[in-house]
């Protein structure tokens, strides 16, 4: 079977093709992203693998399905860059990698929280230039805060888990809360207002939907704790930027981790260090010295690597022999 690649990193290919050596698939990287301009470079193809910043947008999938294509393998979970109903309409199906290595998030929320708690970021750069000085740098004991975690799946579980080893009490929202695991954790679910007033932390970990997008607006800033620190692994379109940056300056948010951003596909897994960054949002939050912007690597481990290129060529095996699809996305509307 011939796949085209899209969007391919070095390290996307060295891990594709450790795995295909069992496979054999006939792989074509491309290291552009999939859009409607280039979507002719599907011609001839059964199966288009595609990344985060990848855009099947409806024309895209058109021209896909002239060109033969019945099968759209995302690399990762999230889906809100398919058009899935376009997909159904010209019957290409589309499968993602659910769950690669839910520690590899959720260690990385950690890091966030404790680089920012800490200022590690702004003590390693003043050391770098003789400056030993500890003005500036006071965090305070994770111990007995409270975080507030948005969504409760699985690297939601085990951020928690890791939380909970800090000895912090866990509060928790999510649109169809898991009792069970609740009481076997000793968590708590809430109100989404509930957790805006009372988390010392809060963590985003939620699908981007049309009730999630822009869920972090001003409304939802104003009913958070004074100097709240915010930390999104999931999607950058949670958070309303406009609003982030209101919270940022009037002293609302404390802190921000954002290892993505509403609209990261021009700039993120790029080197652009020699040009100047002409997103005035980006620029902005880039400025801010209690913000940490990194490039949407929550997921960048050896291990994540490894179970994305096994399960995505599984998923693309199964569709080959006929087989279930444990991992197809349907359009459910």
């Amino acid at each position: 079977m011939k796949i085209a690649f899209f969007g391919t990193k070095p390290y996307d290919k060295e891990s594709f093709e450790t795995a295909n050596a069992r496979y054999k698939f006939d792989i074509h990287y491309h290291k552009s992203h999939l859009n409607t301009e280039n979507a002719i470079l599907t011609h001839g193809t059964e199966t288009v693998c595609i990344f985060v910043n990848d855009d099947a947008n409806a024309d895209a999938i058109e021209i896909m399905a002239k060109n033969g294509v019945k099968l759209l393998a995302l690399r990762c979970a999230g889906f809100n860059n398919v058009d899935l109903k376009a997909a159904r309409q010209y019957g290409i199906t589309v499968v993602r990698v659910p769950a690669y290595s839910p520690y590899a998030v959720a260690e990385y929320a950690t890091a966030l929280m404790l680089t920012l708690n800490r200022k590690i970021h702004r003590a390693y750069w003043r050391t770098r230039d003789g400056n030993f000085s500890l003005h500036g740098l006071l965090g305070f004991d994770m111990y007995g805060k409270t975080a507030g975690i948005i969504g409760t799946g699985k690297i939601a579980r085990k951020l928690i888990n890791i939380l909970k080893g800090f000895g912090m009490k866990i509060l928790a929202y999510d649109p169809y809360p898991d009792l069970k695991y609740a009481n076997q954790e000793h968590i708590t679910y809430v109100s989404l207002d509930d957790l805006y007033r009372n988390s010392d932390i809060i963590s985003l970990h939620c699908p981007l939907t049309d009730t999630s997008y822009h869920m972090i607006d001003d409304d939802a800033i104003d009913k958070m704790k004074d100097n709240v620190m915010l930390i999104n692994t999931g999607r950058g379109q949670l958070i309303d930027t406009h609003a982030l940056i209101n919270g940022l300056k009037n002293k609302k948010i404390g802190a921000a981790g954002l290892d993505v951003y509403e609209e990261e596909a021009e700039y993120f897994y790029e080197d652009i260090s020699d040009k100047i960054i002409d997103d005035d949002i980006l620029a902005r939050l880039l400025s801010f010295n209690n913000v940490i912007v990194t490039s949407h690597q929550g997921f960048f481990t050896a291990e994540a690597l490894h179970n994305i290129a096994e399960t995505t060529l599984q998923n693309i095996q199964n569709f080959s022999e006929g087989k279930l699809l444990e991992n197809e996305v349907k359009y459910d509307k």
